[in-house]
């Protein structure tokens, strides 16, 4: 990752943030098979990116929750997908 990248990504307004992510989360939930997959994997990999990224600054609670939602996204993936 490229710090302009990070820097822009910290300019991102919260609240956009977070109604871009519930309304790709909610797409991806309600579209049926891979069309949904595909979604909510993307979502995934935006929090594997994120996740990762500050796992330096992060405290330990926050990592093992980041990770459990983590694994939570993926398995929602993988049983949307079958």
């Amino acid at each position: 990752m490229t710090p302009s990248f990070l820097h822009r990504l910290a300019r991102v307004n919260p609240t956009t943030a977070f109604i871009g992510a519930l309304v790709l989360l909610l797409a991806g939930l309600f579209l049926p098979g891979i069309v949904g997959a595909l979604l909510l994997g993307v979502l995934a990999a935006g929090l594997a990116v994120l996740t990762f990224t500050t796992w330096p600054v992060q405290s330990g609670i926050t990592r093992a929750v980041r990770l459990v939602l983590l694994s939570v996204l993926v398995a929602a993936v993988v049983a949307k997908a079958l």
